[in-house]
Formats: structure tokens, sequence, C-alpha cells
């Protein structure tokens, strides 16, 4: 089975991997460690040899923190007057090597002339050097010219086309979790992965991603969770299926992320409502008590090289079903979970767009959990429009407590596409007779047992960081015609809704009046925009009036 960007087609520049690989001996280990089997060419073997003798000899200098935080990139800072390591020598290299008692960082370099900032014998280590490599400042360090990373002739030969081995792959893997990879030698292997990935590569993948962080183990035989791919505004069902499962009995840790595109991530819709910064010690006891929690999954080293993926492929606009599936999975996997129930939307403006391509999606998904061993059921869902009214952190709240609420005025789609959901993971449950599962979670909900446990979960996480509230600043965009509404731009709500200031200003969002099929007149309302700064409420009204997003055709 073979997936180009899940076209079905076979890359023409494909052909089999050379049979030239051979493992690092003590070349390799100068950077890997002893024991590591990592895999390298003859060609980069003989390359790292050639690097060796630059670094026979290593400087000594102190380390200086700098006050700079260069976000996921390891970057230290050299003085031009060094002369322990000059910086002339540094002509072709684009990395030096730190290492001191044990601790090891690979680190891009930036030269520094002003001798206040650094001394001749000093080494600045930005604010992410520093953390990784762990030593108190003035301590002694050993510097010397790092050699490219093992794994970049893996890197050229999936550029040329080539599939790789499990073991390749992995050593791509390892090197990203050393942070011994740059930006750009990380958006190549992105580029030539999106260009052609067969199935058995995924696997792959996910599989290395999963063994470079750590897992959690629960003391059931089953772990549950749902996960959505996202792209739709609103639709925070997992608030509302995680309270239903956890009534039900079953076992539902909950980790998720906050957003990174979209104006609100369940994460950041769960702070509004209780604490979600949580570590493992913290999560193993609200699960304990409450069956459930919903946290943010940022203090847990959980298939770390994803997030690493995630900060290089969001610049480049990369979103290919391939790396979607490995990091999906290899989460779910690293957390514990046994049986998942996966959201797939499908709409014109969605992150799939095809009820073609989403079954091929499906598939990719099935193939690597089946050889993963993860009990997976995959969803295919509406993604025309957004679920429930909100869209924003305070607003998706909202409509979560009064769908688990039962009120009158929930929004029915959201309570309805829950209950969807939660009886899809109710049916793993062998305990239940075949079929009752949506029954079961709509008596769960009506009787107020989803409720219940949802004030469980929040006791047991405990307050949120800050009290939350509706932005005060608002403006109704309308309609300009008389009509129907014919279709609603998922991607331009959400857009409108960052451009207000969501989910950072949890406050901030829009409020959506109106639903395709729903009947509107010249100048009535569409939806509320709510914003707590007057600079980004001006842009996101503008933005607004120039497209509301909303398509109005005729009676």
């Amino acid at each position: 089975m073979i997936f180009g960007r899940l076209a079905g087609f076979e890359h023409p520049s494909r052909r089999a991997r050379p049979a030239d690989m051979a493992p690092l001996s003590d070349a390799g280990a100068l950077f890997h460690g002893p024991g590591q089997n990592a895999l390298i060419c003859p060609r980069a073997k003989a390359r790292v040899c050639l690097y060796k003798g630059l670094m026979d000899e290593p400087a000594t200098l102190r380390i200086r923190p700098v006050a700079v935080d260069t976000l996921r990139e390891s970057v230290v800072l050299l003085s031009r007057r060094c002369r322990a390591l000059r910086p002339e020598r540094l002509k072709g290299f684009r990395k030096v090597r730190l290492a001191a008692d044990g601790a090891e960082l690979t680190a891009s370099i930036l030269i520094v002339d002003d001798p206040a900032l650094l001394g001749d014998d000093e080494v600045g280590l930005t604010e992410p050097a520093f953390r990784r490599l762990g030593l108190a400042a003035g301590s002694p360090v050993r510097i010397a010219l790092a050699p490219p990373a093992p794994s970049l002739e893996v890197i050229q030969a999936k550029i040329r086309g080539e599939t790789l081995s499990p073991a390749e792959i992995a050593a791509v893997i390892r090197d990203l979790a050393a942070h011994r990879l740059s930006d750009i030698e990380i958006a190549a292997f992105l580029i030539a992965c999106a260009s052609f990935m067969t199935a058995e590569e995924v696997l792959a993948l996910t599989n290395a991603m999963v063994e470079a962080g750590e897992r959690l183990d629960w003391p059931v035989p089953m772990v549950v969770d749902k996960h959505c791919i996202g792209g739709i505004p609103g639709n925070r069902t997992t608030m509302i299926v995680a309270p239903i499962v956890a009534a039900h009995g079953l076992t539902m840790p909950k980790t998720s992320s906050r957003a990174i595109t979209s104006p609100a991530g369940t994460a950041d819709t769960m702070e509004v409502l209780a604490s979600v910064d949580l570590d493992a010690t913290r999560i193993r006891q609200v699960v304990e008590s409450a069956h459930a929690c919903i946290a943010w999954g940022g203090h847990m080293k959980l298939s770390p090289v994803d997030d690493i993926l995630i900060s290089v492929e969001r610049p480049l606009a990369l979103d290919t079903p391939e790396q979607m599936v490995a990091s999906i999975l290899s989460k779910k996997i690293a957390a514990g979970t046994t049986h998942l129930v996966l959201d797939l939307p499908v709409g014109p403006t969605a992150k799939i767009r095809s009820s073609a391509y989403a079954q091929r999606v499906r598939k990719l998904f099935e193939f690597v959990a089946d050889r993963c061993g993860l009990v997976i059921d995959v969803v295919i869902t509406d993604g025309s429009q957004p679920i429930g009214r909100g869209v924003g952190p305070f607003l998706e709240a909202r409509d979560v407590m009064a769908v688990l609420r039962c009120e009158k005025d929930a929004p029915v789609d959201l309570r309805e596409k829950s209950l969807m959901l939660a009886a899809r993971i109710l049916e793993f449950d062998p305990g239940l007779r075949g079929g009752k599962g949506l029954e079961r979670a709509r008596e769960l909900l009506d009787s107020g047992a989803a409720l219940r446990a949802m004030e469980a979960i929040i006791a047991a996480q405990g307050p949120p960081p800050g009290r939350a509230a509706l932005g005060l600043l608002t403006q109704e965009i309308c309609a300009d015609r008389d009509g129907v509404i014919t279709a609603i731009d998922c991607f331009r709500i959400a857009r409108i809704a960052r451009l207000a200031g969501a989910p950072t200003d949890p406050g901030a969002g829009l409020d959506l009046f109106r639903r395709i099929g729903d009947r509107v007149r010249r100048g009535e309302a569409l939806y509320r925009i709510h914003a707590e700064d007057g600079a980004e409420f001006a842009t996101a009204c503008d933005t607004a009036r120039q497209d509301s997003g909303f398509q109005v055709g005729a009676f």
C-alpha cells in the first residue's frame, strides 16, 4: 500500500534503499554514545571521521546565560575575539558541540562583537540552550566543532525519493529529539516526506516518535480516548464526551493541546473552568478520583518530537495526512490509550474536503493503528459549518456547560454530535450490550450524571488560573441581503475569531446566531464579535465587514 500524499501513486524517482548502510563505529559513538545502533552510509561515516580530527582537542570556556529566548532552537554565542575556538575556524560549520559532566548539547552559533555582552573566555547560552544543558552559570564546558548530524544522509536519501527503513527513520527521530537538526534540515525532511511516503514509513515514523519520549501506563485493561483532527470552529465535543464516559466508569485520561492556528484548543477552553496545567502525577490523581481528566499535555514528554515537527510545519503550511497520522497516533499510544474514537470532519472549508479523500485518510489511520495494537473507530462527520454557537474559549465553555446542564437553549448540534461520539466509545465496553451505546450516553447526560462527573473532574483538577469573562467590546456583523444561508466558511470564521484576540484573550471570539439553511433579512445579525483589546477588535471588525464568512443565497 503506497501513499504519496495519499494519492495512491509511486514517486517516479523511488528506488530501493541502497544496501550500503552500516552501523556507526567509534566515529558515530562520538555523537550518539556507545551502544546506540544508529545507521549511516559509508560516505557519511567517512565525513564523521574527517570531522573527528577537529574535535579531538576541544576548547574549555565558561558558561554565561544570555536572557534571549530563541524559542525551540538551541543557540550559543561566541565572542569574535575568542582564541580558544576562533570564529574563522567556523567557516563551513553551522554548529558546535558542548559537553561537561555527562551533559551534551549541539547548538547553532552566533558571533558577538560587543565585549560587554560576552567575554573572550565565555560561551553565551540562550535560554533554551541553558535549560537543555542543565549546568550552572560559570561552569566550565568543553566546546568543539560539530559535524553534520549522522541522519543527514538519510534525509538526503528521502529527498531523492527513496523509501526509508524503520532504522533510518529512527535515526532521524533520535537526532530530532537530541536537537541535532536545524529548522532547515527538519523542513527538508518534512517536505521530502510530503512528496512521497509509504504506509510502512508512516508506521515506522509513528513507532519512532513514541520511543523518543515517555509513556504512561494505567492499571486498567481499557483506556479510551476521543480525538478530532480539527479545522471546525466550536466543536468542543471532548468536554462533553469525557464526563459521559467517566460517568459510565471507563478510564479517559484526556491530554489536549492548546490552540496553534485555531481560536481555541480543548485545553484553552477547559482552562476557563479548571486548571489544566497538570504534571503526570496530578493527572494520575485526577483520573484515579474522577475516571477522567481534561488537561494540557505540555508537561509530559509524550512524543516530544511531534512538537518539534509541528513548529516547523506551521510556517510552511504543511499539513499532510502522513504527518497527521504519525502525530496523533504517536501521542495516543504514548499516553497509554488502548481504544480510540477519531473524528474526521469533512466539508468544503475543513481540513478534509471530500469523502474520497476522507476514506483514504481513514484507511491510513486504521493501517497504522492496527499494526500498533491500538483499537480505532474512525468516524467521518459533517464539517460544513461550525459546531455550537461559541467560537473562542469562554464562549465554547458556555456552550459545553449548557449541554451538560441540559438547558433548553443549549446548542442541539453540539449535544447530538457529542452523544454520538460518546456512544461510539461506550460501545467499546464489553459489559454493554451491542447497539446500546447511544441509549446509555443519552441516559447519562439527561439524568445529570455527566454533569456531576464534569464537576468532579473540575474539582479534582483545581480552579482555573484566573477568572475569565466575555469580552466587552462587541460588534454585530449583519446580512447584507435577504435570503437563505447557503454556506459558512469555517476557515474565515476561525480567522476572524483569532483576530479578535482568541485564544490569548479567553473572552474574545464570535457568538454565532445563524446556521446553514436559516432564512435572514438584510440587517439581521449573523454573529457578534467579542474582544478585549481595541486594536484587535478593530482589525476583526474590518476583516468581517470585508467578508463575513457567510454566504447568503436567494430565497
